[in-house]
């Protein structure tokens, strides 16, 4: 994960108690400093008038950062945020602080300034967030870093780009995307890459350079054969497609897996997802363009944990839970540490390499960016992956629902939903619903009351 790079811009007028705000802006940037590190992008002093703003935002206008975090210390009128979007167009978090004292003099009027500052945001259609506290209360705190970690989403998203590894499966029509569609709902470009040409040109790499593949694989595979002929096929290929990642910056990649890779390679497609997965580099199958967009989304708000994708293949109403499942691609680090990441074959064409096992248990939260004729929307699900048995051959979890399992299934077939779900470990749902607030998606969220 990159450092969250933080462009901190405390506005005041100079008619208002400034000995308190002063108070305020090296609080809040002593708090910040503590979490962020040398990612904070800082004046020295409180800026009091536009003059002042854009002395230093001319200092500043060609870091690269991934929000503004604007702090009406105290009252100021709209030209201050007017100016900074003349300079960046990163989504902004708008703070205001508490008045410090009732009674008497309006010391701050910071929440007005909060307020005007919102308005013009709203009228200039530029994304943002609004935080109300001090720099010492915890429930601040904890906003503004999930708020933050939205933005720095945002701005991933708007550098993303995809590797589409071969068109999708026949009938798979929920894996395509309108490339201008996606770029403007989300930022995201495409990359398309011939799938054949892959397959026809790794398999002449010299092993010297695909060997590094088995040996990271063999780090958390249990039960991996180097000798085996799928595995050799599985480090050519991973490493042609390596090479392809890096000379085209790629975020994340949507692979087209079958028949393909059975009937022209000759091995499962399972084990490139899973290990690329697990070292960063979010991969979907069947050429899944959204599943990929939701992996990415997953990982980056969970701080950098594998995310996983899969079917929604059986309803259990005795334990109010779901199971999702895929052939044979999953993340390492994800299984049950019962077993651990065991090797295996497909499922269905019984070839390897593939990975079998169960996911490990915790706290969930599954997500899908959906897309149907009238746009984006958002899904988002809490729930409890539970520790029990295997579910079915390939990678599966089991996972027991905030919600009535069964109303909650007829709304999302109902719905339409595409039938790929991504999940990932520990509760990012807030994060999410803020994401669809500041995307201005429609979001559904299924959680307890």
């Amino acid at each position: 994960m990159t450092q969250t790079t933080i462009l901190y811009v405390p506005i005041g007028r100079l008619t208002f108690d400034m000995e308190i705000a002063e108070t305020y802006y090296r609080e809040s940037l002593d708090w910040l400093t503590k979490v962020y590190g040398d990612g904070i992008i800082a004046p020295k002093q409180i800026l009091t008038s536009p003059e002042y703003l854009k002395d230093f935002l001319e200092s500043v206008k060609d870091q690269e950062i991934d929000t503004i975090l604007y702090q009406s210390v105290t009252f100021a009128d709209g030209e201050f945020m007017v100016q900074i979007l003349d300079y960046f167009r990163e989504p902004v978090i708008v703070w205001s602080v508490r008045e410090p004292s009732v009674g008497g003099r309006l010391r701050l009027n910071s929440l007005t300034g909060g307020n005007s500052t919102s308005n013009v945001l709203r009228n200039h259609n530029h994304p943002f967030a609004f935080v109300l506290g001090n720099p010492d209360e915890v429930a601040l705190q904890t906003r503004l870093v999930k708020e933050i970690n939205v933005m720095k989403v945002i701005k991933a998203l708007s550098k993303m780009k995809i590797g589409v590894v071969g068109d999708y499966p026949p009938g798979f029509f929920f894996s395509d995307a309108s490339e201008p569609e996606l770029k403007k709902a989300l930022g995201v470009s495409l990359q398309k890459f011939d799938l054949q040409q892959a397959f026809d040109e790794c398999v002449h790499l010299p092993e010297e350079e695909w060997t590094p593949e088995i040996d990271r694989a063999e780090q958390q595979v249990i039960g991996l054969n180097r000798k085996d002929e799928t595995v050799k096929k599985f480090a050519q290929f991973s490493t042609y497609i390596k090479k392809q990642i890096e000379h085209e910056e790629i975020s994340a990649l949507a692979m087209r897996c079958w028949p393909d890779f059975f009937n022209e390679l000759g091995a499962a497609p399972c084990s490139t997802l899973s290990q690329f997965t697990e070292d960063g580099l979010v991969t979907s199958c069947e050429s899944d363009i959204h599943g990929s967009v939701s992996m990415f989304i997953l990982r980056e708000l969970s701080g950098g944990k594998a995310p996983y994708l899969g079917d929604l293949v059986h309803v259990n109403e005795d334990s109010n839970s779901v199971v999702f499942w895929h052939c044979g691609a999953g993340a390492y680090s994800l299984a049950n540490p019962a077993t651990g990441a065991t090797a295996g074959v497909h499922p269905n064409r019984k070839i390897g390499f593939a990975m079998d096992f169960g996911l490990k248990a915790g706290e969930v939260t599954i997500f899908r960016v959906s897309h149907t004729p009238e746009g984006y929307r958002l899904l988002v699900l809490k729930g409890e992956a539970l520790d029990v048995e295997q579910p079915f051959s390939g990678t599966s979890v089991e996972v027991a629902l905030q919600t009535d399992v069964t109303e909650t299934l007829y709304e999302m077939m109902h719905a339409g939903y595409e039938p790929h779900f991504a999940l990932v470990y520990g509760d990012v749902a807030d994060e999410l619903v803020e994401l669809g607030r500041m995307l201005r998606i429609e979001t559904k969220l299924y959680a307890a009351t």
